[in-house]
């Protein structure tokens, strides 16, 4: 029997409906649903490609958090934890579940959010789309048939791209709606047929529920070296997170979402969501290969329609396509999605200014500064009338993510650093030789090459200058790496223009962090950047 039940069915949390229930199917039926269905199409190779229409990324401007006695003085409202009503969440509760009575088919899916036993989360997830229930399934930890038989969730995730909210009735802002309770335990999101609204969503609630047992949750990837070393790699889309955590010489926990407990590294995931926008055979071996599998998920990857062959290259549905596949397609991942606590410490940005050089070396108070800051910056061009780079700060490399305040996980990283001794390291993966449009793409084999030094813990030999505008300190020469790229200022033809670039970036992080400067102590505080003399 392909459909694996559990005793606690819906009707015991409350939902009724008359739809035919598919229970916890895997791959290969879920595929053959969506193909039926007409919800995507196989691809040359195996994979199944869908389509998200509109949105094609997340809809952070309709997210909200529910504000009653659990949350009020929990949540760090403001941009990124938007307040919805109760009343407001009970009139959309009351009308998502009269229209998922309505349906005629729905898909049920019984999973973990954490791969450590203990500090997992178990929640159910109901879709109306097959190719939703396999996204899910494929990105969080499958529990085995026996743990599915008495499975009782914890946490329930309604997810129905067909409702359209009422802004006056649900108090929202559009038809769009992603609204999380964390009294009543469920989760509904509407509108938008995006699946990563799903994944991060179960991100949100661990990040909630993990901090007061002590336990850092982190928006990183991570593996582990040939002795047992875990390095962790924090950094925001396109910064390289999934790319550089896909080395053949390690072992990879996972590539997105993790949590850093007494006694290990544990993924929250037990598949990988990879940008696939222009994805290199040469460079991605590892990831590209998952793009010629069955069981492998593509959201807005153009397809020939004729001889199903994929367009990497092509944005023509969305700069933000992207790949799901289970971890164990990478063929050096680790069976339980786990690794010992973390050596070194990696936090990566794309910087387009060109000032960062391509590593550094940060103390724990600087660590704290950088992971709290949160910096990258966006490329001249990506909107109009924006010619310049442009600095985006993401307050622990998540804030969207983030249900409390950035101290208490700012303050909990710098706990665990101090714990563990970890080696912490800031990497550029953005330009050099200028700003974007003047300089060029850090060479990808160049950061594998310091990344390399660094998690092997040669680099800690070499001779280090200090930098003179951010005081963390900078390699002055490290073997098989040009030496010219290792000193921003010195690859600039315009050593002037990049002195006034420095000093611009300088002043955009020192009024971001200002947000912060009185939850942090003096130490963090004086690790800010300062406009060289």
């Amino acid at each position: 029997m392909s459909e694996r039940f559990s005793s606690h069915g819906l009707d015991a949390q409350g939902i009724r409906t008359g739809a035919t229930l598919h229970w916890n199917l895997t791959t290969a039926p879920l595929v053959e649903h969506a193909v039926q269905r007409g919800e995507g199409l196989l691809a040359n190779g195996g994979p199944l490609v869908v389509k998200t229409g509109k949105h094609t990324g997340r809809s952070a401007q309709d997210k909200f958090t529910v504000r009653d006695a659990e949350t009020e003085n929990t949540v760090w409202w403001g941009k990124s934890n938007k307040a919805m009503a109760p009343a407001d969440f009970a009139a959309l509760k009351a009308d998502f579940l009269t229209q998922l009575g309505t349906k005629d088919t729905l898909f049920v899916q019984d999973l973990f959010g954490g791969s450590q036993p203990e500090h997992r989360v178990k929640v159910r997830v109901i879709n109306e789309y097959a190719w939703h229930s396999l996204f899910i399934r494929t990105m969080l930890v499958r529990p085995e048939s026996d743990e599915l038989a008495n499975f009782v969730p914890e946490f329930t995730i309604i997810d129905l791209p067909s409702f359209r909210a009422d802004p006056a009735r649900h108090g929202c802002r559009s038809e769009t709606v992603i609204a999380v309770n964390l009294t009543e335990k469920l989760i509904l999101i509407g509108g938008t047929e995006y699946g990563g609204e799903m994944k991060k969503s179960v991100f949100g609630l661990l990040n909630y529920l993990l901090p007061p047992q002590g336990i850092m949750p982190m928006h990183c990837s991570a593996n582990i070296g040939p002795n047992g070393d875990t390095a962790v790699f924090f950094g925001l889309s396109g910064t390289g997170k999934t790319t550089l955590s896909a080395d053949k010489s390690r072992t990879l926990i996972g590539d997105d979402e993790h949590g850093w407990s007494d006694t290990a590294v544990f993924n929250f995931e037990g598949g990988c969501y990879a940008k696939m926008i222009r994805l290199s055979a040469e460079s991605e071996p590892e990831i590209y290969a998952t793009t010629r599998r069955f069981g492998t998920l593509l959201e807005n990857v153009v397809m020939d329609p004729v001889t199903r062959e994929l367009d990497l290259d092509d944005a023509t549905l969305a700069e933000n396509s992207r790949g799901v596949y289970p971890i164990d397609f990478i063929p050096n991942s680790s069976e339980d999605n786990l690794g010992p606590v973390p050596k070194n410490l990696i936090m990566l940005t794309a910087d387009a200014f060109g000032v960062l050089p391509p590593i550094a070396r940060l103390t724990p108070d600087q660590a704290m500064y950088h992971f709290l800051s949160g910096y990258t910056a966006k490329v001249a061009g990506t909107e109009i009338g924006v010619t310049e780079p442009e600095a985006t700060f993401s307050t622990c490399f998540g804030a969207p993510f983030m249900p409390r305040h950035p101290s208490i996980y700012g303050n909990l990283l710098k706990q665990r650093i101090a714990e563990g001794n970890v080696a912490c390291w800031l990497v550029n993966t953005g330009w050099t030789g200028g700003k974007y449009g003047i300089g060029h793409r850090m060479p990808i084999k160049a950061t594998r090459a310091l990344l390399n030094a660094a998690l092997d813990g040669s680099l800690n030999d070499a001779e280090f200058r200090k930098d003179s505008n951010f005081g963390f300190e900078v390699p002055v020469a490290v073997t098989g790496v040009d030496l010219s790229i290792l000193d921003p200022r010195q690859t600039w033809v315009d050593r002037n223009e990049y002195d006034r670039m420095a000093a611009k970036l300088v002043d955009l992080f020192v009024e971001n962090f200002a947000q912060f400067a009185d939850h942090v102590d003096d130490g963090v505080r004086q690790a800010a950047p300062k406009v060289a003399a």
